[in-house]
């Protein structure tokens, strides 16, 4: 458990997108395994299932699991009916490992924290789990989440517990609001880790 903690200390403190990216190279073979398992990691679960309730099942909708890691999310979703499933990672380890999956149609190597190279509208729902918390993903990213989805799409994602004050999310997703960019269809409270962190649950409505 010593090197298990470890390397979440890395991933949860690193100094720079570079180190953090070096932290989830070291570790995509063993994520799935230490998160779910060795950590209780429930979140991706939760946020799948929150996600399929509001889009009322249509597994025909075009969706992007942002920040997709291993694929633990595109798995979920996968196995609700969704097949046309896109995901997004900064790391090629974690692609590589959710390819193994056969969720996606497509990976995308790119950094949520700079504009994507997508087109304005593309999808009809994006998901994103685990993404915003300490050291990943800052709040400008929200912006290009609503850029990328359709009017009248749905935005789910999940902050930690303490980073939803801390790195501005709050603060940037009320402004957002305020600019009628999006709608807040419902937020509360669940479980990340079991027994051990809790994280806000995010749905959004995209308005323009």
């Amino acid at each position: 458990m010593a090197v298990d903690e470890a390397v979440l200390d890395r991933v949860y403190h690193a100094s720079d997108h570079q180190e953090l990216m070096s932290a989830y190279q070291d570790w995509a073979s063993d994520y799935d395994e230490n998160t779910v398992q060795d950590f209780g990691y429930v979140g991706y679960r939760i946020c799948a299932e929150l996600l399929n309730r509001h889009l009322g099942g249509n597994t025909a909708l075009h969706i992007l699991d942002a920040g997709c890691g291993t694929g633990l999310v595109g798995q979920v979703l996968h196995s609700f009916g969704y097949t046309r499933l896109e995901g997004l990672d900064y790391s090629q380890e974690m692609l590589d490992q959710a390819g193994r999956k056969n969720v996606y149609d497509r990976r995308i190597k790119a950094d949520l924290s700079q504009p994507l190279d997508i087109p304005d509208n593309s999808y009809d729902a994006v998901v994103c789990a685990g993404t915003f918390t300490y050291a990943h993903v800052t709040a400008s990213a929200f912006s290009e989440l609503i850029r990328i989805t359709k009017p009248g799409g749905t935005i789910c994602f999940t902050v930690r517990e303490g980073a939803y004050e801390d790195y501005g999310y709050r603060k940037e997703m009320v402004r957002l609001e305020a600019q009628g960019a999006w709608e807040l269809l419902e937020m509360r409270n669940e479980e990340y880790y079991k027994d051990k962190v809790l994280a806000k649950m995010c749905v959004y409505k995209v308005l323009k």
